[in-house]
């Protein structure tokens, strides 16, 4: 049984963490240290980073991994609900809380939200405030709206 395994790479909007084993990728997080991609990505690790390369470079809008994310069976459920949010689409809290099926648990689906411990590729950047507002990122607002940006396939074409 392997351990997990761990590489750093460097985004265009800060190095992403990437941690996992034979069992999925189980964490992507953006880390605040400005450290280069690692020079040795291990194996298990590859695909991941490969496909988010392509991601950023615009020519992938859905990712094929093994995810293992860890964390309660609610959250699961929640982050696994984040996976439909297609490409380049956005959905509210109040409207993720009803695909999940209960109204009343708005709070609890944003706080679930917040722990997503694979950023991007389980895109709870596609969740927004009831009236369009880029509320609450655990990667900064401004990363959100970046990746909201890149996602938006419709973009302002420059006339000159």
């Amino acid at each position: 049984m392997e351990s997990n395994q761990t590489a750093y790479y460097k985004t265009p909007i800060g190095t992403a963490k990437i941690v996992g084993d034979e069992n999925g990728i189980s964490a992507v997080t953006v880390i605040d240290d400005d450290l280069e991609t690692s020079i040795e990505i291990p194996k298990i690790l590859q695909d991941c980073v490969q496909q988010l390369t392509e991601y950023f470079n615009g020519s992938r809008s859905k990712f094929d991994l093994k995810l293992n994310p860890q964390g309660t069976d609610f959250q699961k459920k929640v982050w696994k609900e984040l996976l439909n949010v297609p490409f380049g689409k956005t959905r509210t809290y109040l409207e993720q809380t009803k695909q999940l099926g209960d109204v009343k648990a708005i709070r609890a689906v944003a706080s679930a939200n917040g722990k997503n411990p694979i950023w991007i590729i389980i895109p709870c950047h596609r969740i927004i405030g009831s009236d369009g507002s880029l509320t609450g990122y655990a990667g900064g607002i401004w990363r959100k709206k970046w990746l909201l940006e890149h996602e938006n396939t419709s973009k302002q074409q420059s006339l000159f």
